[in-house]
């Protein structure tokens, strides 16, 4: 069994992150799922959360990630989204103004990603 994985995280309009890792932690349709190496194959739905790598010299990056696919074989993670951003490049006053205004509109969709947003630069 290898003692590390190879990570994609890319948006539909870049590449977030690359690297390895020895455990990267997402939400999916079916729940929160943990992927190590060694882990068996999978193809999933990405929901709207923090995504947690821990990388191989121990480091962690989180991502916020809104909706996409996560696929996992050969010790290689892919996990293409349709929004992704790292918790370092969000502007937490900017994201705070944004879930406020989603908040008091009917745009579910809009609060769901300010929330995550939130939530990923919470858990850096």
């Amino acid at each position: 069994m290898a003692a590390e994985l190879h990570v994609e995280l890319v948006a539909a309009d870049r590449s977030v992150w690359s690297g390895e890792a020895t455990l990267v932690v997402a939400r999916t349709t079916s729940g929160d799922i943990g992927v190590m190496p060694g882990h068996q194959p999978l193809l999933g739905v990405l929901e709207s959360g923090p995504v947690t790598i821990r990388t191989s010299d121990g480091a962690t990056v989180i991502a916020a990630v809104h909706g996409g696919f996560i696929s996992f074989a050969d010790d290689k993670l892919s996990l293409l989204a349709e929004i992704a951003e790292l918790a370092d490049e969000i502007d937490v006053r900017r994201a705070e103004r944004a879930l406020e205004r989603a908040k008091s509109g009917t745009d579910a969709a809009s609060e769901r990603r300010a929330e995550v947003r939130l939530r990923a630069v919470a858990v850096r």
